[in-house]
């Protein structure tokens, strides 16, 4: 199989090291690999395979001979750069919010919505980690019963903002612990030991941006422009790992015998019963996102609860991603 030449832009952040991680155990055909990150990264060595590849520097030109590029980057990076890497030859598949909801970009779960792949420019986008794990618990339904109006609650682990928000929980979680008053300088608030209601800045009518992202994606994704998304979304002190309790509410009846039947063979489910059910430190490294908690409310109304767990910084991100890449290698 002929092997391309591939570029991890944000290499040497946790979702891009998970990359690279995960490039490895797939086998996925590279002729050559280049790592980019920040400035402050450049010179920097990561391994791969039987290498020690040097962190590049992002400037004019840098992306020249590059096929495909896998960014994980911020927004405005993204915004930056990914154009660049287009005019210079390369397909992007971008991890940030900065393409998700341009027309023409499509933005996909390959166990979802692959076809919308054929409609690809150059630049595809990787939805959001929360939208990922609820989404693909809640297809298999809507595709049997219409789901109509989800409400959902995240509990979201400090890896999603980055290594700084990890290296922060932990000097916080060791200073209480030590008796010594914590100092948040990634969150506004104190994260040990603690909730915070808030994921990204407040629109004028209180939602915040990550709860925006959930509805607004749900609708791109399932193209489905009546499903009613109501979040809230929450940080959590937890490393690694996104928890959703989600209430669904679909057009046609289905029992929780008939929802758990369906998920049993849902491509990327692995579905937990009864007191085994799903907990972040369960999800770590697995490829699947794991549901339970399966149970049905009113039933006039056609409402089934569910409890979803993933592993954000792998099926939320760097894995969506390789899967991406993996679907249109074969046209580079």
């Amino acid at each position: 199989m002929k092997g391309l030449s591939l570029a991890i832009v944000g290499a040497t952040g946790l979702v891009g090291r998970e990359m690279l991680g995960i490039l490895k155990e797939r086998g996925f055909p590279i002729s050559q690999l280049r790592l980019f990150a920040s400035e402050r990264s450049t010179g920097l060595t990561l391994p791969f395979k039987s290498e020690n590849l040097e962190v590049e520097r992002l400037e004019a030109g840098c992306f020249r001979g590059v096929e495909l590029a896998l960014f994980s980057t911020g927004v405005q990076v993204s915004l930056d750069y990914a154009p660049q890497a287009q005019r210079e030859g390369a397909v992007v598949v971008d991890n940030s919010a900065g393409f998700r909801m341009e027309p023409g970009v499509p933005l996909v779960i390959p166990e979802i919505n692959p076809l919308d792949l054929e409609d690809q420019r150059g630049l595809v986008a990787n939805p959001n980690c929360s939208t990922i794990q609820m989404l693909l618990a809640l297809n298999p339904i809507h595709q049997a019963a219409e789901v109509e109006r989800v409400f959902v609650s995240t509990y979201q682990s400090v890896s999603g903002t980055g290594q700084d928000a990890w290296e922060e929980l932990t000097k916080q979680s060791r200073d209480l612990l030590r008796g010594r008053k914590p100092k948040p300088y990634v969150y506004p608030h104190q994260i040990a030991f603690n909730l915070l209601p808030q994921i990204g800045n407040f629109n004028p009518k209180g939602h915040s941006a990550e709860e925006i992202k959930l509805a607004q994606e749900t609708e791109k994704i399932l193209h489905n422009q009546r499903i009613k998304v109501y979040a809230t979304t929450v940080r959590v002190p937890v490393f690694r790992g996104h928890s959703e309790a989600v209430t669904l509410q679909t057009r046609e009846r289905l029992t929780a015998s008939q929802a758990k039947e369906l998920l049993s063979h849902a491509p990327g489910i692995k579905l937990m019963e009864g007191e085994d059910y799903p907990l972040p430190i369960d999800c770590v490294g697995r490829d699947e996102v794991l549901v339970g908690r399966i149970r049905e409310g009113e039933e006039e109304e056609n409402i089934l609860q569910l409890w979803v767990v993933a592993d954000n910084l792998r099926k939320g991100a760097a894995l969506n991603a390789v899967q991406i890449a993996e679907l249109i290698k074969d046209k580079l």
